[in-house]
Order: structure tokens, then sequence, then C-alpha cells
């Protein structure tokens, strides 16, 4: 078998017919993703193909330069002021070292489906791609909104804060028709979560002029996030997304939620008691927010930011010096979360995500303990970060699918910075294809094509379609066409 060949990722023939019959020619609903929605509207091109694979706009991926750094890169090629050139000879070389790693597989993938190169990336092919690659971005169709159309992508979903006016997605929206897809916006109240940080009251004085809401109380941080659910709610958003590494359920006072606020706005410190009575009680109010405006409450939970604190106080966060979180109780804090919030009926449809795949039977079983009032409402979520692999990826599906209804997930996202990340979807669907594939060859499901064919396509496109409701003017068939 060559290089990523129409069947890579395909072990049988059953895979092979799902891949190219059914799941391929899906569209894409990329319900979690960072990209910025100003670079979305001002559409330019990039200079080259360092700026839109290593130092991506406001961006950068960290996930290369993790590899780059591994591959004795210096910072200079990295996230320094070298050259552009020779920051993509380095990262060639570095991708010859990667065999194994998915980044190898991604990296070949886009080179294929967005500039038609088929050569593998080394310090020797290195700078006739450069020149190929550099002018093919000049061209309109590797514009960024004509990547994602191109792509087949029907939705893109960016990730917010409470406090954004979304002026970007208010330009958008006006050219929506055009575009052949909706940008939307995604709340990540992540400044209201850092309690302890030092700009903790400026976002307040931020959040409240937005809202029209002076934050004195933790009751006026919730009805300013009410205010902001409204707002987002209108602009189109259904999803919120939560950024939890450690979490403890402590429950607290109105009285005493005040004066954790008023500590927090001074900038004093708090007990461990004191934030997690703070982070539980934000947590519940955002429930009752998200399940009264029907949307999805995502969960990333489990992870470690900025390990290397000298480097983080030199380049600042998301530079590629996190990892998986090692809390081993986590999951069953959430459990008691979930507990406490079923006592009114506030759980709202929920993905949960964790960066430690020790948690994921967990949360798959506490999944089951609440689900009701619809389809599927708690899901696991895909493989993330670390775990997006085929073995990560392959491992969620058969948690979901030995735990609960894998035909009723929502399947991938991107969770990525870049314009040209939509070949994991198919990367996914590969790895989705074949785990049906090989249960059919076992025995263990039907050996109908019609069937599984069904199932790949649901999770493909048609659950994320009908679980977030972001098409309620549209049939499924109108976006399909």
């Amino acid at each position: 078998m060559s290089l990523l060949d129409q069947d890579f990722l395909l072990d049988n023939e059953m895979a092979k017919r799902l891949f190219h019959n059914y799941a391929k020619k899906m569209p894409i609903i990329d319900f979690h993703c960072h990209l910025n929605p100003k670079e979305i509207y001002e559409n330019k091109n990039y200079p080259n193909i360092t700026r839109i694979w290593l130092n991506e706009g406001t961006y950068g991926d960290h996930y290369k330069w993790r590899l780059m750094r591994a591959n004795g890169v210096p910072e200079e090629l990295i996230t320094g002021d070298g050259d552009e050139y020779e920051k993509f000879l380095a990262w060639a070389e570095t991708i010859e070292k990667s065999l194994g790693n998915p980044l190898y597989e991604w990296t070949h993938l886009e080179l294929k489906r967005f500039f038609g190169i088929n050569e593998q990336l080394n310090r020797t092919t290195a700078p006739a791609i450069w020149k190929r690659a550099n002018e093919l971005l000049n061209t309109d169709a590797l514009k960024p909104r004509n990547l994602i159309k191109d792509s087949n992508v029907k939705a893109v979903c960016t990730t917010d804060d409470p406090a954004s006016t979304l002026e970007y997605h208010k330009l958008l929206k006006k050219t929506e028709r055009q575009n052949g897809f909706r940008t939307l916006p995604a709340m990540r109240p992540d400044k209201l979560i850092q309690i302890e940080k030092s700009d903790y009251a400026d976002y307040l004085k931020e959040l409240g002029e937005v809202s029209g809401v002076t934050i004195e109380t933790f009751a006026d941080i919730l009805t300013a996030l009410k205010q902001r659910f409204e707002y987002f709610n209108n602009m189109g958003g259904r999803l919120s997304d939560h950024s939890l590494l450690t979490y403890h359920f402590v429950e607290a006072t109105d009285a005493e939620l005040d004066a954790i606020v008023t500590k927090g706005k001074n900038n004093e410190s708090l007990t461990d008691k004191e934030h997690d009575q703070y982070i539980t009680m934000l947590l519940e109010g955002l429930m009752r927010l998200n399940k009264r405006f029907d949307w999805t409450m995502q969960f990333h939970i489990n992870s470690i930011r900025d390990l290397n604190q000298p480097m983080y106080e030199q380049l600042g966060p998301d530079t590629g010096y996190d990892a998986v979180g090692t809390q081993p109780d986590i999951a069953g804090e959430m459990q008691k979360l979930y507990s406490k919030m079923q006592l009114t009926h506030d759980i709202p449809k929920s993905i949960f995500y964790s960066l430690n795949d020790n948690d994921w039977m967990q949360l798959a079983t506490m999944m089951g303990t609440f689900q009701e009032g619809g389809k599927q409402r708690l899901q696991l979520g895909a493989g993330w970060w670390f775990n997006d692999t085929a073995e990560g990826m392959e491992k969620q599906l058969r948690i979901f699918a030995q735990q609960s209804l894998l035909p009723n997930f929502v399947g991938m996202l991107t969770d990525s910075r870049s314009f040209l990340s939509y070949p994991r979807h198919e990367y996914f669907r590969r790895v989705l294809c074949n785990f049906y594939g090989k249960l059919a060859e076992q025995g263990r499901v039907p050996d109908d094509e019609a069937i599984l064919g069904r199932v790949v396509q649901d999770i493909s496109y048609n659950n994320a379609y009908k679980f977030f409701g972001f098409f309620e003017d549209k049939t499924p068939k109108e976006l399909f066409e």
C-alpha cells in the first residue's frame, strides 16, 4: 500500500465500501474550532505556507512546535522571528522524523487535498513544495472562505468570549449566502472562570459594560451571562465550551459567593475551597442557562496547561507546553455536579472530552445515568488533542459503542486554528468506517452495506445537523445539495 492511498486506514472490503460509497461525500459541520472570525471575514491570501501552517494569523500551531523542539530546532525558527523559508525547511526536516505520529499523516493529507502535492515532504523535496504551495496560496481558491467552502463545510463554530460583540459574526452573516456556509459563535467563558487571574476585576467590568449590568455580586454575574446567552443565541449560537483543568464539587451560599467575588476583584488569594465553590456555582448557573436556551454544553477536562513555567512567561499560553492531566477523581466530581442538577432537571445537552483517556469509561457510564428528554443528550466527545489519533479515535468509538448508542454520535470536530485542518474529518471517517467494517467482518454487526452506510452517514453529518439546530430554517437535503 502506498502512502495515503485511496484506501489508507481501511483494512477490509466493507470499510472501503462504507467510506467511498457513504462517508466520503458527506458535508462537514465543524462544531468546535478556534478559527478567527476576523480572518474568515477579511478573507486574505496567505503569503506562504509557513504562515498558514506554522504561524497562522493570530495563532500558531503548537502541535507542530512541540515536534520541532523535539528535533532540536532553535526557538527562533519556531515561535521566533526567523526567516519563514528557514522555518519551513526546519518543519520539513522534522516531518521526516515523525513517522508514526498523526502529524505525519495530516501534513501529507493536507498537501494532497489542498495543493495536489503527492511527494513526501523532506529536506530534499521542500524547495519545490515551497514554490508550488506558495503559488497556489496566492490564488482565490486558497483564500480562507474558499478553503472552508471547498471542503464541503456547512457550519463553522468559533470560540468566543461572552464579552465579545461578535462584530465579525455580524458581518459574516451578511455574506452567508455567497460563502455557502455559516459562521456561528460558541461561548467560552474562560476569563470568567479564571477568578485567580490579576485581570479578573477588569474582565467583570468589560462583561458588565457589554451586557448593561453593573457587576457587584455573584448574582450580577449570572444576570450578565443571561443577557449574553440571549445575544449569542440571536446570532445563531447554540453551544458553550468550558475548560476545566481540574474540578472539585463544593457548594456555597450566596453570601459566601459574594465574598469570593469581592476577593477576586481585589486580587486577593483564594483558598482551594473558595476556588472550588466559585467554579461549582458558576457551572450550575451556566448549566441552567444552557438548558434554558437548549444549547449544548461542552466540557474539556483533565489537562495541565503551561507546564514549563519559564517558557510560559516567555511565550505565553498555547505554545506547546501542555500535557495530559492526572486528577484521578475528576469524572467522579463531574458526577456530583450532574447529580445535583438532575434534582431540578437542569441538565443540558452535554459533550464530555477528557484529555486523560482513563476517564472515558467513567464518563461514558455516567452519561448513561442522566439520559432523558431526547435522543443521546449526553455524549462522549471525539478523541481530543493528544488522543486525536487513529488509535485514540478507535478507542473512543469502541467505548461509546459498548456503553451507549454510537449511531447517535455527533462525530468529529477539528478543534483547530488552521484553515487546512478539514482533512481531519476525512481521517476520522476512515477510522469510523474501519471500526464498523471490522465488526461486520467478525460477524458482530450485520454484513449489510446499506444499514452500516446509514450509520456512518449519520455520524459523519446527519446527527450533528439534527442535534445542534444550526439550520432550523433549512432541511438537510437543501444543505447537502
